[in-house]
C-alpha cells in the first residue's frame, strides 16, 4: 500500500479524488498492520493520522517520518487539544528514537498517538477533535472556518452560514457538520476584500469581491472581522504569487533545509575521512622514519664496538664512518623538520574544520530560536480556537431548544393525523353503503324496465284482440275482473301498483338518500 501511495503522489492528474484513493489504500492495509484493541483512538482517527503521515513523510521508499516532522505533528496536535507542549518529554522520547532508527513508520506513528503517551489526562473526544483539526488544516487545506452572516442576492435577507476558507475558495454550509452545502466563493488573483461601514442594523461588515459577484458578510466582533479579512487577503496574495499554502510551503522548506544539512554533513564527513586517511599516512611515514633511526642507531653502536676492537687498525676508517654518520644524521634531522612542518599544516586544517563545525552549531541555534517564535504564534492560535469553542457551545444550546420545540409540534401533528384517519375510515364506510344502494337501485330499475316491457306487450295484445272482436261481433262489451280500489292509469295502460304502494316506495327511497348524504 505504501508503494501505491508513493506512486500516486507523482502520477495523479485531472479530477482524480486523492481522498478516495487514500481511503481504498487504508481499507486494504490497516487490518493486516494495525491492532486497534490497544489504541485510544477510533478507526477514522487512525485513518486521518495515516493521511497526515503520508503528507509529512520523506519522498523515498519505504516511507518514514523523521524526528523533526514527528515533533511538528505532535506540537500541532497538542495545540489543537488545548494542551501545553512538554519539551522534556519529547526530548526523552527523541533519545529513545535516535537509539533505534531516527524515524517512524505509519503504523508506529498511529501507535504513538493511540497509546496516549503525549496526551495523558486528555479525554478521547478531545484527542479525536484535535486529530480532526490537524487533518483539516494539513490534508484538507482548511485555513479558517466559523459562523458568519451573509446577505442574500435576491431576497436581501441576512442568513447565518458556516464558512470554510481554503486556498482557492470559500465554501458556506447550513451548519457546522457541513452536511448541506449552499455555495462557493471562488478566489483568484483578481479578488479583493474590503471593510464596510455599519448599516441596516448590522455591524462588523466587510465585502468580498470575486470575478462573478460580490458578497456582503457580517461577523460578531471587530477581532473576527480583522482575522477573516487578513486570512482572505493572505490567500489572494498567495494566488497572485502562485505560491502554495503556508503549511505546505513550510513543509517544503523544512525538507530543503534537511537535504542541505544532510549534504553538508556528508561533505564534512567526507573531508574528515580524507584528513583521517592523510593523518594515518603521515603516521606510517613517521613510524618508518623512527624505525630507520633505531636501525641506524643500532648500526652505529655495532660500528662503535667494532671500532673499539680495531681502534688502532681502523682509525682512518673510523674517521670516515664518523663523517658519514654525521651526514646521515643531518639528513634525518632535515627530514624530521620537514615532517614537523607538514604536521603543523595538518593541525591547522583540523582547526579550520573545528571552526566550520562551530559555525554550523550557530546556524542550528538560529533555527531553534525561529522555532520558538513559531511556537508563540501557535499559542496565540490556540487561544483563538478556545474562543471559537465557547461560541460553538452556545450555538449547540440554541439548537437543543429548537429541537425541543420541533418535538412538541410533531406530537400535535400525530394527533391531527389520527383524527384524519378516523374521518377517512368513516368516509370509506359511507362510500361502501352508497355503492351498495346504487347497486340495489340499479337492480330495481332493471326489474322495473322488465315489467314495463311486459305491460307494453300485454297492452298491444289486448288492443289487437279488442279490435278483432269489434270487427267481427260489433258492439260486444267484454267482461273484465273488477278491482278492489281505484287503479292508476299510465300512458301504457293500468299501473302495476296502487297510489299507496307508490307513496311507500317514495318514502323508502327518500330515507336511503338521506342516509347516504349523512354518511358523506
Amino acid at each position: 500500500m505504501e508503494t501505491l501511495r508513493f506512486t500516486n503522489q507523482s502520477t495523479v492528474t485531472g479530477d482524480f479524488d486523492l481522498q478516495d484513493f487514500n481511503r481504498m489504500c487504508w481499507t486494504l492495509s490497516f487490518r493486516k498492520n494495525l491492532d486497534q484493541r490497544e489504541l485510544l483512538i477510533s478507526n477514522d482517527d487512525a485513518f486521518k493520522i495515516w493521511c497526515i503521515f503520508n503528507f509529512l513523510s520523506e519522498d523515498a521508499y519505504p516511507l518514514r517520518v523523521v524526528t523533526e516532522e514527528i515533533e511538528y505533528f505532535l506540537r500541532k496536535l497538542t495545540e489543537a487539544m488545548g494542551g501545553s507542549w512538554v519539551e522534556e518529554r519529547f526530548e526523552d522520547y527523541e533519545l529513545q528514537l535516535d537509539a533505534m532508527q531516527h524515524s517512524l513508520s505509519a503504523w508506529q506513528l498511529i501507535g504513538l498517538v493511540g497509546s496516549g503517551h503525549f496526551s495523558k489526562g486528555i479525554e478521547r473526544q478531545t484527542l479525536s477533535m484535535g486529530v480532526t483539526e490537524v487533518y483539516q488544516e494539513l490534508i484538507m487545506d482548511v485555513l479558517k472556518q466559523g459562523y458568519m452572516m451573509k446577505k442574500g442576492h435576491k431576497r436581501k435577507n441576512w442568513t447565518e452560514r458556516w464558512f470554510v476558507l481554503k486556498p482557492n475558495s470559500i465554501s458556506y454550509y447550513v451548519g457546522e457538520d457541513q452536511a448541506e452545502k449552499k455555495g462557493d466563493i471562488l478566489l483568484d488573483r483578481n479578488c479583493s476584500v474590503e471593510p464596510l461601514p455599519d448599516k441596516e442594523g448590522k455591524k462588523c461588515l466587510f465585502l468580498i469581491k470575486s470575478s462573478q459577484k460580490s458578497f456582503e458578510i457580517s461577523v460578531s466582533d471587530k477581532k473576527r472581522k480583522h482575522e477573516w479579512i487578513l486570512a482572505i487577503q493572505t490567500c489572494v496574495s498567495l494566488l497572485r504569487q502562485c505560491r502554495p499554502p503556508a503549511h505546505r510551503e513550510a513543509r517544503q522548506k523544512r525538507r530543503e533545509l534537511r537535504l542541505k544539512l544532510r549534504a553538508e554533513q556528508e561533505e564534512l564527513e567526507l573531508r574528515m575521512s580524507e584528513l583521517q586517511l592523510a593523518n594515518e599516512a603521515k603516521q606510517l611515514e613517521l613510524e618508518d622514519m623512527r624505525k630507520a633511526l633505531e636501525e641506524a642507531a643500532t648500526n652505529a653502536a655495532e660500528e662503535e664496538q667494532r671500532r673499539l676492537q680495531t681502534q688502532t687498525e681502523l682509525q682512518d676508517r673510523y674517521q670516515t664512518d664518523l663523517e658519514r654518520e654525521k651526514m646521515v644524521r643531518k639528513k634525518m634531522e632535515e627530514q624530521v623538520a620537514q615532517k614537523s612542518t607538514e604536521l603543523e599544516q595538518y593541525l591547522q586544517r583540523v582547526r579550520e574544520m573545528e571552526d566550520m563545525y562551530r559555525q554550523l552549531e550557530d546556524a542550528l541555534e538560529d533555527e531553534k530560536r525561529a522555532r520558538q517564535e513559531e511556537e508563540a504564534v501557535r499559542r496565540l492560535q490556540a487561544r483563538l480556537l478556545e474562543e471559537e469553542a465557547t461560541k460553538r457551545l452556545e450555538l449547540e444550546e440554541v439548537h437543543l431548544r429548537q429541537q425541543h420545540a420541533i418535538s412538541q409540534t410533531e406530537a400535535e401533528k400525530r394527533e391531527l393525523e389520527k383524527e384524519r384517519l378516523a374521518k377517512e375510515s368513516a368516509l370509506q364506510a359511507a362510500m361502501q353503503q352508497l355503492e351498495q344502494l346504487q347497486q340495489e337501485r340499479q337492480g330495481v330499475l332493471e326489474q322495473y324496465q322488465t315489467v314495463v316491457k311486459k305491460l307494453e306487450d300485454a297492452t298491444n295484445n289486448t288492443k289487437t284482440w279488442k279490435h278483432k272482436v269489434a270487427e267481427h261481433e260489433g258492439m260486444l262489451r267484454l267482461i273484465q275482473p273488477g278491482s278492489k280500489g281505484q287503479q292508476m292509469i299510465t300512458n301504457w295502460g293500468p299501473a302495476a301498483f296502487s297510489d299507496a304502494e307508490l307513496t311507500l316506495r317514495q318514502k323508502k327511497w327518500q330515507e336511503g338518500k338521506n342516509q347516504t348524504t349523512e354518511a358523506q
